[in-house]
């Protein structure tokens, strides 16, 4: 496993190809880049479960990916009042966070379909597998290697890995990786739930795949953000056939 920080580099990496130069590529890979909460992993269950463990209500699924961000970790507008009075009463951010972590490390898992996805690519030998995550859980690295393990999936095997923090775009992250590697723009996909994992893959040159399961739903991000409803897979079976078509894979 590569993980690359982003640097200055990253941010030019994309306004030096547009130069009207012959950009120097030095592999002819693809290379894939997946979200990992909501888009792979299923993380509403595992949120859920640990919110429950402390009397708190997240709401369901539906509503769950119609709220703005500041409600996402705190309920919605029902559950909200109730939350905060026991966040301030006895159930802590650190509480709930060492909840969350367990719960990830010992329950949580991807979605069906996605490690034999996942297996697939990595068996590939012109295919780069790449993973950026805003995972909050405390050491979000070791708690994504126990994920994937019960998965029989070694986090060590994918060619990039980046935790990114909350508030960070991951347009620089998916430049840096593409630029790391070598690889064509012409030859990089990436796969997220949210309307800025389109943007963040627009902007670094790279083909989204997109799913309307994860943290946004389909309406959210076609009416509300204007992703194109073609490229947005509603089950993770159908980003799997997705994929595989747009990489070459046989389908299973």
């Amino acid at each position: 496993m590569r993980s690359f920080a982003p640097t200055d580099s990253a941010l030019a990496f994309p306004l030096a190809e547009s130069t009207g130069s012959t950009p120097h590529f030095t592999s002819r890979d693809k290379l894939i880049i997946f979200d990992a909460d909501g888009t792979i992993i299923d993380a509403y269950n595992a949120i859920e479960t640990a919110f429950g463990q402390h009397g708190l209500q997240l709401g369901d699924l539906g509503r769950f990916q119609k709220r703005h961000k500041l409600f996402k970790y705190l309920g919605g507008i029902k559950e909200f009042p109730r939350n905060l009075a026991r966040h301030l009463g006895g159930a802590s951010h650190k509480e709930l966070i060492g909840s969350l972590t367990e719960v990830y490390r010992e329950k949580a898992v991807l979605y069906p379909g996605i490690a034999s996805l996942i297996k697939q690519i990595m068996a590939s030998k012109d295919i780069r597998i790449g993973l950026v995550t805003r995972n909050v859980t405390n050491e979000p690295l070791i708690t994504l290697g126990k994920l994937f393990a019960r998965h029989d999936l070694d986090l060590g095997a994918f060619d990039y890995v980046a935790c990114i923090p909350l508030k960070t775009p991951k347009t620089e992250y998916f430049a840096t990786a593409r630029q790391q590697l070598g690889i064509n723009p012409a030859r990089s996909y990436s796969c997220g739930d949210e309307h800025n994992d389109y943007l963040s893959a627009i902007g670094s040159g790279f083909s989204p795949f997109m799913v309307s399961y994860g943290f946004e739903d389909f309406q959210r991000l076609t009416l509300k953000y204007r992703v194109p409803a073609a490229i947005i897979s509603r089950t993770p079976h159908e980003l799997a056939d997705r994929v595989r078509h747009g990489l070459d894979l046989a389908q299973e």
